[in-house]
């Protein structure tokens, strides 16, 4: 981007440049300047033959226009292209922050899933300990063989479960790997950052806010420039006929090198015309933007208080979150022990180790939520 912007600069830079323009010109005319037909004839009886000039008439020529002064339009193109430079390059920031929210909602979900499959792994161990022991029990004829077969199908189920989570898991990876360039196999759980105050100013949005302001300085600047007047010098030269010295060309009709210098003030009125107009859609431009940048930092202020109350939540939660995978934990051992014994049947126990797993997958829900909070707080204050 700044190389596209350094290029647009040296182009404009260069309507300082000397503007030189060739020319090759042959015409043929109805009619051409001549000498009245008595004065003609009075040449005649003198002996002199005027005949006028030629109707195919030839030039070939170059111009080179200078400009000297041209009221800053220059200086004002040159301020308009290096404001938009820095909003072409604010709104690539913005897009790389909304690249960074995506990535962040990517990688948590891919934390949440690699807990799942560590649940489902350890679930998988309990339910094949139990059906090991059922098994055993269904040949000693303590147990039925309906016990031993509903929690091997709870077993196999719980394997397709587990096979899903890890298709999730693979393509998740594949899509996290495309968006950060790099192989991304089985994330790491990061540790809890606390975010610090936020600083609005610093917020991509906000400095793309502020380049669309500045641009819009520059676009009424430049209208300012477009009222001024102009002034260049120029040079011209042609070799043809007719040339500037007319009589002469009627007389003899031969090419001739000619040549002109000046200087030319000129004053464009006809930019009075849109002025007005222009100035107005500028400032409703720069209206929109303020209004853009306050509704953005409502927004931001709401969703950084919304992301507070989130982790306040989440941090109760998980205070007791130990103490209910204990609970369970007990329980589901409690339920083997009299299966053991034959106090309890199958269905009773498959609850309570649904049960416990399902108090490890809410605990491990809590902390990768919070985590996540904590990171997208962060994002939001820009940090």
């Amino acid at each position: 981007m700044a190389q596209t912007t350094e290029m647009t600069l040296s182009n404009i830079q260069k309507g300082w440049l000397p503007q030189i323009s060739a020319m090759v010109q042959a015409t043929y005319q109805s009619d051409v300047t001549a000498w009245p037909s008595q004065m003609q004839s009075m040449y005649s009886q003198m002996g002199l033959q005027m005949e006028g000039l030629r109707k195919d008439q030839y030039k070939l020529g170059i111009d080179v226009a200078q400009t000297v002064y041209d009221g800053g339009i220059i200086r004002g193109q040159k301020d308009v292209s290096r404001e938009q430079g820095r909003v072409d390059e604010a709104r690539i920031a913005v897009t790389l922050y909304d690249v960074r929210r995506r990535v962040n909602e990517m990688y948590f979900s891919l934390l949440l899933l690699g807990e799942q499959l560590k649940l489902n792994e350890d679930l998988t161990r309990v339910l094949a300990a139990n059906e090991k022991k059922l098994e055993s029990m269904s040949l000693r004829g303590t147990a039925s063989e309906a016990d031993y077969k509903a929690i091997r199908a709870e077993r196999l189920t719980v394997a397709q479960q587990t096979e899903s989570l890890q298709s999730q898991h693979r393509t998740l990876c594949d899509v996290l790997s495309a968006f950060c360039g790099i192989a991304v196999s089985a994330p790491t759980k990061p540790t809890a950052c606390e975010a610090q105050p936020a600083v609005p100013e610093l917020h991509p949005e906000m400095k793309a806010a502020d380049a669309q302001l500045r641009l819009a300085d520059a676009q009424e600047r430049l209208l300012d420039a477009r009222m001024m007047p102009k002034l260049s010098v120029f040079a011209s030269a042609f070799y043809g006929y007719p040339g500037y010295n007319m009589f002469d060309d009627m007389m003899r009709h031969r090419w001739s090198l000619n040549g002109m210098i000046g200087a030319r003030l000129t004053w464009n009125i006809g930019a009075l015309y849109t002025r007005k107009a222009d100035r107005a859609k500028i400032a409703l431009q720069r209206s929109m933007i303020e209004n853009m940048r306050e509704v953005f930092l409502f927004n931001n202020r709401l969703q950084q208080l919304r992301q507070d109350r989130n982790i306040a939540r989440y941090r109760k939660l998980m205070a007791t979150d130990d103490e209910i995978v204990n609970l369970r934990q007990s329980v589901r051992k409690a339920a083997e022990s009299k299966l053991a014994h034959g106090i309890t049947d199958v269905n009773d126990l498959m609850k309570e180790i649904h049960s416990e797993n399902a108090a490890r997958l809410q605990q491990s829900i809590h902390e990768i939520e919070m985590l996540k909070e904590l990171y997208d707080l962060k994002l939001s204050t820009n940090n």
